[in-house]
C-alpha cells in the first residue's frame, strides 16, 4: 500500500512527546518528580512536553526513570526488508 501522506519530524516529535506526557501522568509522577528520577532538569523535559524537542541522551534518561527502557532497545530491531536490493545489502560479506 502506498502511503500518501508522511508524517514530518515535527509531528512525530509532538506525538512521541505526548505519549510520555501521558505515561508520566498515568504513573502520577509530577513534571519536577520525573526530572528528579532521570537526572534531566524541569526546564528539558517542560520544554520535551510542549515541543517534542530533548536530546537523545535525555530522552533515555526520561524513559528509564518511567521504565520503559525496553521500548527503546527494541526500536529498529525487526524492521522488515521492504527489497530484494535490502537483502542484499543487509548481508554480512
Amino acid at each position: 500500500m502506498i502511503n500518501l501522506y508522511q508524517k514530518t519530524w515535527a509531528e512525530i516529535d509532538i506525538e512521541i512527546a505526548n505519549r510520555m506526557v501521558q505515561l508520566r501522568k498515568r504513573k502520577k509522577i509530577s513534571q519536577r518528580e520525573l526530572a528528579v528520577r532521570s537526572g534531566v532538569s524541569l526546564g528539558s523535559v517542560k520544554r520535551f512536553e510542549q515541543t517534542g524537542e530533548i536530546s537523545l541522551r535525555s530522552f533515555t534518561k526520561l524513559a528509564i526513570a518511567l521504565e520503559v527502557e525496553g521500548e527503546l532497545e527494541s526500536l529498529f530491531r525487526e524492521v522488515p526488508f521492504e527489497s530484494i536490493e535490502e537483502v542484499i545489502n543487509g548481508q554480512t560479506k
